[in-house]
């Protein structure tokens, strides 16, 4: 029997349907959405990726897959995954930070995009236990991202300008 989150070609392009479409909530926990949810955990590691949305995967349901890390001096340490179902920012700080992001939906673009340092977020885990939990800088940055992809969001319509430095006279 066929199921009814099959994990699709990965979807890119500003202007795709999916990409630009509101994700709708997980009314249930069932064994289709945890096998779905497994599915992007693996989708995410077997390709090297820090996050991925549903959308991403051809699905307009409210879930996302991310790798937490730890910066463990020049190196990033892998703490683990979190699979977050129909998740919502809570408090989110007034302090932001400017970092270039990157998208599988978006091959070859980058761009400098701000966001909040730190954010609170309230989401279902897999096993249906509601969890409020603090994420800051890189892992709070993932998750914005991630969690935009369910709005028809893409990080290119967030792309901040930077200004170029002026040159000295000596240059």
């Amino acid at each position: 029997m066929p199921t009814k989150y099959p994990i699709k070609r990965i979807q890119t392009g500003m202007n795709n349907p999916i990409l630009r479409n509101i994700s709708e909530e997980i009314q249930e926990i069932n064994q289709e959405i945890v096998d779905f949810c497994n599915k992007l955990i693996v989708l995410m590691y077997q390709n090297k990726w820090v996050g991925l949305a549903a959308p991403q995967v051809g699905e307009n349901i409210r879930i996302i897959a991310t790798s937490q890390r730890e910066k463990k001096k020049t190196k990033d340490k892998l703490l683990g995954e979190t699979i977050m179902i129909n998740p919502v920012i809570k408090e989110k700080s007034k302090e932001t930070i400017l970092r270039e992001e990157a998208c599988i939906s978006l091959p070859n673009a980058t761009g400098i995009v701000r966001r909040h340092k730190t954010i609170v977020v309230e989401f279902m885990d897999i096993k249906g236990k509601k969890q409020n939990k603090k994420y800051k800088e890189f892992n709070a940055v993932i998750i914005q991202h991630e969690m935009d992809h369910l709005d028809w969001v893409l990080f290119l319509d967030k792309t901040v300008k930077i200004p170029e430095k002026k040159k000295s006279k000596k240059d």
